[in-house]
């Protein structure tokens, strides 16, 4: 008797022929298809990266640059993954800013914070018993590289070194002295159609970076309609490919409703923030305060594939620099009441109890 197939549904999609191995991607439920931002903390907060066709946009603070932070590192992980580059900045030399990306680093606090039991096997097996596994044991060590440089911890003090850059598909569009849009919508077509969506196989994934699109300097900055119809349009492209863009841009410089349409339109949506040098309030309220030097803000998660929405345990994430190298994101903390006792937010406390500040009874 001839064997059934086994039914499947209309809606789901066969992932029988997507590689599990490909460097610089990650595969998620429902036929997500991640690529890293750079970030391994913000990876984590969004549920694995920028999913491919997707576009994200980052909200500009006018009085600190913190979101080149982000653009670096989202640049630096792709041209390490030797996938190809479209950045486009209101500079008259953008390609001068590729000396300022960073580079792979390690930081001492990796193997605690990627530690993970499943990757320590070698270290628990008797020597006298490596022998046996052979190359069953070298296929074990190929696998938890390919894991591991999904996302790079990357030092901003030291520049992306010279082999990432040279001999790899880097596009560099300077918008200073654009008149309109049609040129930098043209370059994104073409830089777009390389990158076709096949559910077959992926052989690689685009990144387009746009640094501080709407900057008064450039010539269009007056034409909102014109801004919004190219947003519009480029995430109709990025849509049918296997690429991510990410767009930064100061809402402060848009009327109330067409920044309100602009961040309608992200797919994922960020902003970041500084902070105050000397808050006396904010560094009572918050532990840590003196090692943060910004403020990140998730206000929205992609989610492509699914109707399924995402609920984060936190929306707010502080910016530090670990060895003043390092970025890392962490969730904000309240301060104990007391200097020499107390709870930080999120931890149990009875509903009854006493303080200097007065007696809470329910």
């Amino acid at each position: 008797m001839a064997t059934s197939k086994p039914r499947t549904s209309s809606f789901s999609r066969n992932l029988a022929t997507v590689p599990s191995s490909t460097p610089g991607l990650k595969y998620g439920p429902n036929g997500t298809i991640f690529i890293s931002s750079g970030i391994p903390d913000l990876d984590k907060i969004l549920g694995g990266g920028f999913p491919l066709g997707s576009l994200v946009m980052v909200m500009e603070d006018a009085e600190a640059p913190h979101h080149m932070l982000l653009l670096r590192n989202f640049m630096s992980q792709g041209l390490v993954h030797k996938q190809p580059l479209l950045y486009a900045s209101p500079s008259k030399d953008p390609k001068g800013f590729l000396g300022t990306l960073p580079t792979p680093g390690s930081s001492k606090d990796d193997k605690s914070r990627d530690r993970d039991p499943e990757n320590e096997n070698g270290l628990r097996i008797a020597w006298q018993y490596k022998k046996y596994f052979g190359d069953n044991q070298h296929h074990f060590d190929s696998n938890r590289d390919v894991k591991h440089e999904y996302c790079h911890d990357f030092d901003l003090r030291k520049p992306l070194e010279k082999h990432f850059i040279s001999g790899q598909h880097i596009d560099c569009v300077s918008i200073l002295d654009s008149p309109n849009l049609a040129a930098l919508r043209d370059r994104c077509a073409t830089f777009l159609a390389q990158f076709p969506r096949n559910d077959s196989s992926i052989s690689s994934a685009g990144r387009i970076a746009i640094q501080s699109f709407c900057a008064p300097q450039c010539k269009y900055s007056n034409m909102e309609w014109d801004m919004l119809s190219f947003i519009r349009s480029l995430r109709s492209m990025v849509r049918s490919s296997n690429a991510v863009a990410v767009v930064t841009f100061p809402p402060s410089l848009l009327s109330p409703s067409f920044s309100r349409r602009w961040q309608h339109m992200a797919d994922t949506l960020l902003s970041v923030r500084a902070i105050p040098d000397e808050d006396k309030e904010m560094a009572k309220l918050l532990t840590g305060y003196q090692d943060m030097v910004g403020l990140l803000n998730v206000h929205k998660v992609a989610r492509i594939n699914t109707q399924v929405p995402v609920i984060l345990d936190a929306t707010t994430f502080s910016i530090k620099l670990q060895r003043r190298r390092f970025l890392v994101l962490e969730s904000l903390n309240q301060a104990p009441i007391d200097s020499s006792s107390g709870t930080s937010y999120g931890t149990s406390a009875s509903c009854s109890g006493s303080s200097k500040t007065g007696t809470l009874d329910f």
